[in-house]
Formats: C-alpha cells, structure tokens, sequence
C-alpha cells in the first residue's frame, strides 16, 4: 500500500505506538485514522505501576484521531470485556478503507472490528508480539491450535514484531506474515542519555551509588512475572554489583524488605516518567530484565540499548533472538536460574570495560528496529 485509507483501532493511547501513526501518518499519499476504545483516567493508566499517573509526552498529537465511546463499566483493566465500542463496526462498513489494522483479538473492541471488516471484505491486519513459549500448559496450547486457525487465516496480513512473532503466527496458521518491527524512538533514547551521562556521578551519589559501582537495571512493574526477585538474589552474590530497581508495583514493598534484610546493594528509586528514564539509563551500566514467557517482547530492552547500554535478558523474554547477541549487545541466561544471571554480572564486575563496549554495540544494532521499518511493514501488509 502506497496510497490510500488506512483505519487503525487501538484500545488506548499507548506510548510505543504514537511514533507509528505519526509515521504512517506522514507518508505521502497515506489517509490515516486511528481510533482508540477508551481513554484512560491517571488510576487506570497506572494500574500494575503502583502509582496513578498520565504519560508526560503528548500521544495523540500529530495524527488523525478519534476516541470511540467505550460501554463498558470500568474501571478498565485491559480485560476482554474493558473496551466495547459497537459504533466501530458502523464506521468500518461506512468508512471505505483500504486496509484496517488491529492490535490482537484479546479484546471484545477488536473482533468488533474484525467482525466488521469480514463483513464488508476490508483486508484486516493484525500486529503482535505473542510468542508461542506464554502457554501456561500444553492444553492450552492445544485448544488453541484447535480455534486460532479459524479467524488467524482470515487476517490479510499478520504483522509480527520479531523472530518468536514469525513464529507465533506461521504456527498458528497465518495466511502471509510480514515485519513490522518493535521499535522504540532510537534518537530520542539517545540523545537523552547522552545529555544526561555527564551528571551520572551526581546522579548516583543522590541515590547512594558508589560512583566506581558496576549497576544493574531493573526497570519496569515490580511484578512476579517480570521476576525482580531475580535479580535482587544474584546481586547478593556478586560483589561490587548494585541493582537500581525503577518502577512500583506489588512486589516493591516485599523487596524493599527482603533487601534490607540482606544488606542487599539495592536502590529503588519508585516509578519514572519516560522523560525521567533517561537519567536511569545514565546511570545504569547494564539493563537485567529477568522476566518469563508472559515478557511476550520487553521494549525496555529497545529503550536500553538505544540508551548505549547493553542489556542481560532471561531465555523466555520475547525479544531475545533478535535483540541480544551474546558477547556483543549482551546476554542471555536461563529464565530463573539466579546463579546463572550471578555468573553472567560477575562476568561484567571482572571486565568493567565490557559493558561500555557492550553498549556501543547495542546501539548500532537496534539502529534497525526503527520506526520507519515499522510503518514499511504495515504499508507492506495493506498491499493486496
């Protein structure tokens, strides 16, 4: 698709998606309308972060945008039956367009519109990042090799972000996949650490870091399925580590206690906006992400690296084939074994120049995982 009208639905304004529909909205040609099922309120947005909060860059600025008016009772909590939005499936039959993109069928809004499109012959897209290895157990799995099939084969296109992606959706029975890389806005990332690396000796000392300190990064929900605890185990094992854990959720207050009761090198520094993340990048030496197979990709990873600094991630976080070359942007270790994440942050204390190295590889490497390429797969998927 080099021309025509695109329709995009989406279930709320989310932070990694507004730098696509800017793009698409750019390209020449292209008539984009993107519209969202609901709109969040500060508490709804910071459920599972641990503090209410509203996104400190503009995301619905710089493409056309529509918010539906979502039936559901709240408060939303991204569950199937959070985003109803019946009025979707009017617009679609109505609007004409040449190619329609959602973002999964987790939620009743979706197969509203994928209903719709099925009904009016309006190619559908879908674009995820679920990977094969989240399956609880293998009856699941099978149930789902039995259903999926069924409406998989009916999307035009399937747009995967990654290896485990492919995957994901060839398993599943996908008719044509294309590539639409995650992707995070690299020259944002790095220009913001770069501005705030010369503080990074301010900045640790303000948060009681040794300034010689090699630091390990956890930033995210502190939640059981990111699996901070990880972390916090092998940091106890090596000396000369030191875990700054950024973020909120259930598990801060259990760890906070656990560390403390270890005399563990540990810092919590609570939850940061994206503009505050780039002094947590200017700090770090190494971002960790020990997550399990519900980490479907993990962009923390993509802001990391574009960040100059390399990152360490467990076997079950989706974007491990793609974004870790071991020895050259970082690691990978098996998901829940401490002692081999230990192993893998003693590697580093011992070679404190590694990381740096490390991390000048890593950006070069996520260079390619751009917007641009993004955008280039989703007009690649809408081309009948």
């Amino acid at each position: 698709m080099t021309a025509g009208r695109l329709g995009i639905l989406a279930t709320h304004p989310i932070q990694y998606y507004a730098p696509l529909y800017r793009a698409l909205a750019a390209r020449p040609g292209v008539d984009l309308t993107v519209y969202f099922a609901h709109q969040p309120t500060p508490a709804e947005q910071g459920i599972g972060f641990g503090v209410a909060f509203t996104w400190d860059h503009n995301l619905i600025d710089g493409y056309p945008h529509i918010f539906l008016t979502n039936r559901a009772s709240g408060p939303n909590r991204d569950r199937f039956r959070d985003y109803d939005t019946p009025s979707i499936a009017s617009i679609i039959t109505r609007g004409r367009f040449d190619a329609f993109l959602v973002h999964g069928w987790q939620t009743q809004s979706y197969w509203q519109a994928m209903r719709a499109c099925w009904q009016s012959a309006t190619p559908v897209l879908v674009r995820g990042d679920s990977q094969l290895r989240d399956d609880a157990s293998s009856l699941k799995r099978a149930l789902k090799r039995m259903l999926y099939p069924r409406f998989v084969r009916r999307f035009a296109a399937c747009l995967s972000v990654g290896q485990r992606s492919d995957e994901y959706f060839r398993y599943y029975g996908a008719r044509r996949v294309v590539r639409s890389p995650h992707f995070v806005d690299n020259a944002r990332f790095a220009a913001a650490a770069a501005a705030a690396r010369p503080d990074r000796a301010a900045l640790r000392a303000a948060l009681g870091i040794p300034a010689d300190a090699i630091v390990a990064l956890f930033a995210g929900k502190l939640i059981d399925r990111k699996r901070p605890i990880d972390l916090l185990r092998a940091v106890e094992r090596v000396d000369g580590v030191h875990a700054l854990f950024v973020g909120d959720g259930a598990r801060r207050a259990s760890l906070e206690a656990m560390a403390r009761a270890a005399g563990a090198r540990a810092h919590f520094a609570g939850f940061r906006n994206q503009g505050a993340m780039a002094e947590a990048y200017a700090v770090a030496d190494v971002l960790v992400l020990p997550s399990d197979a519900r980490e479907t990709w993990g962009l923390v990873v993509n802001e990391a690296m574009a960040s100059g600094i390399p990152a360490i991630v467990s076997d079950a976080v989706g974007c491990a084939p793609d974004l870790i070359v071991p020895g050259v942007t970082g690691a990978v270790y098996p998901a829940g074994d401490v002692g081999a994440l230990a192993r893998v942050l003693a590697a580093l204390a011992a070679d404190p120049s590694s990381a740096e190295r490390m991390g000048a590889s890593a950006a070069r490497h996520i260079a390619a995982w751009s917007v641009d390429r993004a955008a280039d797969g989703v007009l690649a998927g809408a081309a009948q």
